[in-house]
């Protein structure tokens, strides 16, 4: 096991990692900008070393500061976290040429899997279900407008390399994806150094539910059920849940094996996340793959009992899998929402600025994950995800009762955040009913039915949710 680890990383994701290295009895080393100067994780990191300004590219993405305070603070590995350099193979390795371990997938691995492309033919090797569409890169716009007569439109263009929405189109028609390729392809090159794009079918009207499967250095691998994702906004998820609400058993089962199966025959190791868009017949279609931690991990962990991030750097530091495939259980439902500091009634602008209230929800089957606490300042300089509300019950009614209530109980001022809009969202009848798809958080939006004062089942809750 390792002795010291470096977090390339911050805020409630290091806490995260913190954490699960002291239950290791592994040291910390936490790298920070100065705009994180006074960040509450660092008072839990045994070391701490500073890599420069507040924007991410002059410190949570140079690579070259972030090895040097590795080689400075002398750790056996480096834990990318999400989000920054988790999923840029490059960084892998490099950390390997400097025999440094990286909690994640090998390069190799990396490269293959996160690439859509390569993926995509991967997953028709392991039978994981995939859209019908092109088999590679676009080269030539005309082979593409015959692709998209073959499948039927709608079609949407996909950067290979992409991710959070960008380089994607979707084209109704052919003068539509004329355009759309061209655009799709500057906007990947410009976001991801990688103009390559291809096309697939276009569900509109589907759901998002993704598998999270673990693999390690011994050719093991197993899924560990799936989670519902379809509450986002913007290709950029609210609300995550597991297990997904209303998929038949045998097609969700096998559907979690291919995703293992895939991951097992890229020799991948670490936590991944198979993500699918489903329709209403529930066939499943690969989405890419997401070669890190997850976001939503916790709610996996609330129905599973496994600690994802403790596998990976057990994984990573050479041990084999702590659990076996026949011995993952699901136990009830859980749910997590995202906590923004933005405000949803100015167009989701992001707060940042003095939090002078910050009081967590608690009770029985409540989590919350951050690195929030009264008297921090949000710098303006990152993401606007402040935390995580997980909770967890024996049914999914009384995950949703239970989830209304901790939202109710959580108080974080003067900054707006999302909290108002979770509140809205667990009253909605599309999310009680489980009767929703990717796009119905916009439609209630544009209907301003989750805008304004949150639902609550009283006057006083009502009065509290007007001063926030």
């Amino acid at each position: 096991m390792f002795s010291r680890i470096l977090i390339a990383n911050r805020g409630e994701i290091a806490l995260r990692i913190i954490r699960a290295a002291r239950e290791l009895g592994i040291q910390t080393v936490c790298v920070y900008s100065e705009a994180d100067a006074d960040g509450p994780w660092l008072e839990h990191a045994d070391r701490t070393v500073c890599i420069g300004s507040g924007p991410a590219s002059d410190s949570y993405l140079r690579i070259d500061r972030i090895i040097s305070a590795a080689e400075i603070a002398n750790v056996d590995a480096i834990h990318p976290g999400y989000g920054f350099l988790a999923e840029n193979a490059h960084f892998a390795e490099v950390c390997r040429d400097c025999h440094i371990e990286f909690i994640g997938p090998s390069p190799e691995a990396m490269g293959l899997l996160g690439d859509k492309i390569s993926c995509k033919k991967m997953a028709k090797a392991s039978k994981t279900p995939v859209f019908p569409g092109s088999d590679g890169a676009i080269e030539e716009i005309d082979d593409a407008v015959e692709q998209a007569q073959k499948i039927g439109y709608p079609v949407i263009v996909k950067a290979s390399a992409g991710g959070g929405g960008r380089g994607m189109r979707i084209a109704n028609n052919e003068v539509a994806l004329r355009s759309g390729i061209a655009a799709a392809k500057q906007e990947a090159q410009a976001a991801f150094g990688n103009g390559a794009v291809y096309i697939e079918k276009f569900l509109e009207n589907a759901r998002h539910v993704e598998i999270q499967v673990l693999g390690d250095k011994h050719g093991n691998a197993i899924h560990l059920y799936n989670r519902d994702c379809t509450s986002q906004r913007r290709h950029q998820k609210l609300v995550e849940e597991g297990p997904a609400p209303d998929v038949d058993a045998k097609v969700r089962d096998a559907v979690a094996r291919s995703a293992a199966e895939l991951i097992r025959k890229a020799e991948y190791s670490g936590a991944a996340t198979v993500e699918f868009l489903m329709d209403a017949k529930q066939n499943f279609y690969m989405l890419e793959v997401n070669t890190r931690v997850q976001v939503e991990h916790p709610v996996t962990e609330m129905i599973t009992g496994v600690d994802i991030v403790k596998e990976m750097i057990k994984v990573a530091a050479g041990e084999p899998l702590s659990i076996r495939q026949r011995d993952v259980q699901m136990n009830g439902h859980a749910i997590e929402c995202r906590i923004n500091a933005e405000d949803p009634e100015r167009n989701f602008m992001p707060q940042a600025g003095l939090v002078e209230v910050f009081i967590q929800p608690g009770g029985p089957g409540v989590r919350v994950d951050t690195h929030m606490r009264g008297g921090y300042r949000i710098p303006p300089n990152y993401d606007s995800m402040i935390g995580k509300l997980i909770v967890h019950a024996p049914t999914r009614a009384q995950a949703i009762a239970k989830m209304r209530g901790a939202l109710d109980e959580f108080r974080i001022a003067p900054i707006k955040t999302t909290i108002p809009l979770h509140r809205r969202i667990m009253d909605s009848k599309p999310f009680i009913d489980a009767d929703f798809d990717i796009h119905y958080i916009e439609r209630l939006l544009k209907q301003g039915a989750l805008i304004g004062s949150p639902a609550a089942p009283s006057k006083a809750s009502d009065a509290r949710s007007h001063r926030r």
